[in-house]
């Protein structure tokens, strides 16, 4: 069995900020895949179902972010689980906005909701890193992070969550390389190869040369033939 926690803050007035990615992964893996309904367990939102050749529980906790470790340690603990059977869901400032990453183990990098993990159930978890941007100051995050996406950002939000979701299963499978693959077909699609190019024209006929009038008297053609 596998664990994806996604991590947010809970309630409408958090539910579209970039802080909240990792529960919109979730929630469109839910969907597409069809789960059971949410549940409300372990401090979270809960829901079961099946990716690829595994049973899979997402988990949504409802703790708000700092706290988020406490939600995933009990669920982990319940089902005798251990760290590595876990993936988190989460934003990242160091990722442009609609890139993709995973990554298995490492710091937290300030981020509260894998802090609060690291302090749980250990750094030995995987992530995938959901790229938001950065908004160029330190004490710009706080406020950045908890805004709402812009209107303009609603195509390569729509292209990664559901490229997330089509790889679900190579994920739940332990492929990343495919999951990246599934990702990298909705957020960066390869190019047709067979363009049209456009039809030679046909080559222009050579112009003949006009003949130029002949002024010269009988006589003298006669005796310029003879010439």
């Amino acid at each position: 069995m596998k664990l994806f926690v996604g991590l947010g803050n809970p309630g409408s007035k958090y539910a579209r900020n970039r802080h909240n990615i990792g529960f919109m992964a979730l929630d469109r893996i839910a969907e597409d895949h069809g789960f059971g309904p949410w549940k409300s367990k372990f401090q979270a939102e809960i829901a079961e179902g099946r990716l690829g050749h595994e049973k899979v529980l997402l988990i949504k906790p409802q703790t708000f972010m700092n706290r988020s470790g406490q939600s995933v340690g009990e669920a982990m603990r319940f089902y005798k689980l251990d760290s590595t059977d876990v993936t988190v869901f989460h934003d990242e400032l160091d990722l442009a906005p609609g890139k993709v990453r995973v990554k298995a183990g490492g710091g937290h990098a300030g981020h509260n909701g894998l802090r609060s993990i690291h302090e749980h159930i250990s750094p030995a978890y995987d992530r995938v890193r959901l790229g938001i941007g950065h908004p160029g100051r330190k004490e710009m995050v706080s406020p950045y992070v908890l805004g709402d996406f812009a209107k303009a950002d609603g195509d390569w939000l729509e292209d990664v969550l559901r490229g997330v979701a089509d790889g679900a299963g190579h994920l739940a499978d332990g492929d990343g390389g495919k999951f990246m693959n599934a990702v990298a077909l909705r957020t960066a699609p390869p190019r047709s190869s067979t363009s049209s190019k456009p039809e030679k024209s046909a080559p222009k006929p050579e112009a003949k040369p006009v003949p130029e009038d002949d002024n010269r008297s009988a006589m003298q053609k006669l005796l310029d033939k003879f010439k």
